[in-house]
Parts: structure tokens; C-alpha cells; sequence
């Protein structure tokens, strides 16, 4: 017999009566009322009958198999909603749901705690409303993670989060930030339209994406831009913002689909990527998306010290009215004054040899590479 109310009250304790019965519980637009607790369920002082649920012991952690559904449409849970252990000992207690957990458009006055909790199927909480902290820290879901368009209003502990199957948090608002320090996401995932308030950064540590060879790490990179300059951390912001365009040629080149293609459809993809080529070079490489200057400054020192090998050569350069050996300082001027355009004239490039066509490309990319530094630099020191 299972647990199935619609538009009532609900104790908290006839929800985990059910709980330990193995019974699946289905709840519409209904109130619980009371802490829904598992650690209620090991208290000898309470009075639930335990004989079906499945436990077992593991050094200091009792491990909980739920094996029934446990699905609240638009509910309201008027306190905290436990499925861990307390806070004095989070690690003594560890849930494993066998089948979907779904809190679709549900609101939470109080805390909601899945610390250390395995999913085997969905973990539906879209459209739900925290008040309270949430954590999921050390939890596995191994079905779809779907915490679409919540209003998360305390804070959110997500660290060491793994998620083998899709993970979406989109349009989500996270109040007082979020904590993904060490979370795995082994499958796509979407974190398009999330935005942070209270001038809250997301902590993202060490954080793995398995599809980040093609860009599925995009939307996450993008939520960390616009978290960071809106709280000031303009620094944060261009790195992440690289990030992000970097994540972004890899979508374009490889395509979120790209290891369920076959070997042909794969080459034809790569093969098409050849478009991308100036943007890798000039884009990535060379400009940083206008976050690295470094990189300029040391193509331009890259240029003028190659270019000033060849001027060194033997009759690559004429210098009236002076008789001199070839040196490479010699060469080294020339190749700075022509990088920089400034052309004094004392010194010319021999006009019967390659050299003058060589003078004419390093002005030209000495012109390019000055503009792209001062580019950087502005945009680097004028953010925000």
C-alpha cells in the first residue's frame, strides 16, 4: 500500500512511516508538516517500524537503500528535509535511492540535506524554492540531475558533487553562491541563464568536466564571468571569460556530439574544423580573446629576434657611407626599428635579396601585434 495524498496536510512522520514500510510515496500540492528526518528512522526513542528497511554498516557510516519512488509535486515542506546524517556527524549516514526522487515546483521553509546520497535514477528537483541551506556535498547521481529554474536562497554545497548522467541547472538563481569545489560532471551539462546575486562567486576549485574536449563546460564558464564582474573580481572575470571562449572554439570545432559519431562522420567533422584555424592562431594563441598580452609580447619578441637573424646574413643590409661587417646587433636593430615602424633610414634592406619583402611582412606584423597589446592592455585595465 502506498503513501498518495493531494492537497492535504501531511506529518512529517507519516512520510517516513512509508519510508521505512518500502512504500512509494506520491504527494501533490500538499503541506508536510514536521521534519522529514531518516535519522528519525535509527533513533530507538521513535516508534517506526524498521523491519523492511535495508541496512547496513560500514566502519562508522550506516549505509540506507530506499527502494520505492518518492515523488512531491508543488509541495510544501514547513521544515527541514533530511536524508544524511546531522550535522554533528554528516558522514554517519549515507542514503541510496534506487528508484526516481522528484520535488518538482516545491518550496522549502527550511534546509534541505542529500550529503553523501547516491541516486540511481532522476533527481527531479525543477522549478523548487529554497529558503535554507541545500547540500548535495559527496553525493553520486548516476540518473539525470535536473535543478531547473530554482531559486536557491541559502547556501548551496555541491562540493565533490558527482554527476554520471546529464546535469542542468538552467535559469537557476543562486542567492548566497554556490559550491562546486571538486564536483565531477561526466555527461553535458547545462548552466545557461544562471546567475548569481549578493555579489556570491561560485567555488569551483578543481572542478572536472569530462566533456570539456567539447565544450560542454561553456555555459558554466559563462556563469562564472558574469558572477565575477558583477561582484568586482574583474581579475576572475577575464580568466574565466578565456575560459569560456576557449571552451567555446572547441564546441564549434568538435561539436557537444562529437563521440557518437562513427570514424568517417568524426574525420568529416575535424575536416570542417579547418575554419577555425585563424581563430585558434590569432584568437587563442596569439590575442588571448584579448586576456593574455603576455602572449604578444612574446610573439613580438619571437619576430624581431627570428627577423634579426636574417638581417644578420651577409649582404642583407646597406648602411651608406659605413663599411662594417654583419653583426647580429646590427640585425637586431634594424629588426626593432622596423617592428616598431620607426624606419630611421640610416640603415636600408638590400634591395636585390628577399630582405626588403621580409622588412615589409615584420613592419606589417609589427603594426598588427602593437595594436593587439594595446587592445589587451585597455581592456584588461579599463573592466568594470
Amino acid at each position: 500500500m502506498n503513501l498518495q495524498r493531494e492537497k492535504q496536510n501531511v506529518a512529517a512522520d507519516d512520510i517516513l512511516g512509508a519510508i521505512a514500510r518500502g512504500e512509494d510515496v506520491h504527494l501533490s500540492h500538499c503541506t508536510i508538516t514536521g521534519s522529514v528526518n531518516i535519522n528519525r528512522l535509527l533513533d530507538p526513542e521513535e516508534k517506526f517500524d524498521t523491519a523492511n528497511l535495508q541496512l547496513s554498516k560500514e566502519e562508522n557510516c550506516t549505509h540506507i537503500t530506499l527502494t520505492q519512488e518518492l515523488i512531491f509535486d508543488n509541495c510544501l515542506f514547513e521544515e527541514n528535509v533530511v536524508f544524511s546524517g546531522p550535522w554533528s556527524d554528516t558522514d554517519s549516514i549515507s542514503v541510496k535511492f534506487e528508484k526516481d526522487v522528484l520535488f518538482n515546483s516545491s518550496q522549502f521553509k527550511g534546509q534541505l540535506r542529500f550529503r553523501k546520497s547516491i541516486f540511481n535514477a532522476t533527481a527531479g528537483f525543477d522549478g523548487c524554492d529554497f529558503a535554507g541551506v541545500v547540500t548535495f556535498k559527496n553525493a553520486v547521481i548516476n540518473g539525470e540531475a535536473k535543478f531547473r529554474t530554482v531559486r536557491f536562497g541559502g547556501y548551496t554545497l555541491m562540493g565533490s558533487l558527482v554527476c554520471h548522467a546529464s546535469a542542468r541547472f538552467t535559469n537557476s538563481h543562486f542567492v548566497k553562491g554556490i559550491t562546486l569545489d571538486h564536483a565531477v560532471f561526466n555527461s553535458s551539462v547545462d548552466f545557461n541563464g544562471v546567475y548569481a546575486s549578493s555579489r556570491s562567486v561560485p567555488a569551483f576549485e578543481q572542478i572536472n568536466f569530462s566533456g570539456a574536449k567539447t565544450g560542454e563546460d561553456v555555459s558554466f564558464w559563462r556563469f562564472v564571468t558574469q558572477a565575477s564582474h558583477d561582484a568586482g573580481y574583474y581579475l576572475l572575470a577575464g580568466d574565466s571569460f578565456y575560459r569560456e571562449r576557449c571552451a567555446n572554439l572547441r564546441q564549434k570545432f568538435r561539436g557537444t556530439d562529437y563521440y557518437s559519431l562513427n570514424k568517417k562522420q568524426k574525420l568529416a567533422r575535424c575536416l570542417s574544423g579547418i575554419r577555425l584555424i585563424p581563430e585558434f592562431v590569432f584568437g587563442k594563441l596569439l590575442f588571448g580573446y584579448g586576456e593574455r598580452p603576455v602572449n604578444v609580447l612574446i610573439a613580438s619578441a619571437f619576430t624581431i629576434l627570428i627577423c634579426a637573424f636574417f638581417y644578420a646574413m651577409p649582404g642583407a643590409l646597406n648602411h651608406p657611407g659605413l663599411q662594417t661587417e654583419p653583426s647580429f646587433g646590427e640585425g637586431l636593430y634594424f629588426s626593432t626599428i622596423t617592428f616598431t615602424t620607426i624606419g630611421y633610414g640610416e640603415i636600408y634592406p638590400n634591395p636585390q635579396t628577399f630582405i626588403r619583402y621580409l622588412a615589409m611582412a615584420e613592419g606589417i606584423a609589427g603594426a598588427i601585434l602593437v595594436a593587439l597589446f594595446v587592445v589587451c592592455l585597455a581592456k584588461r585595465f579599463s573592466r568594470g
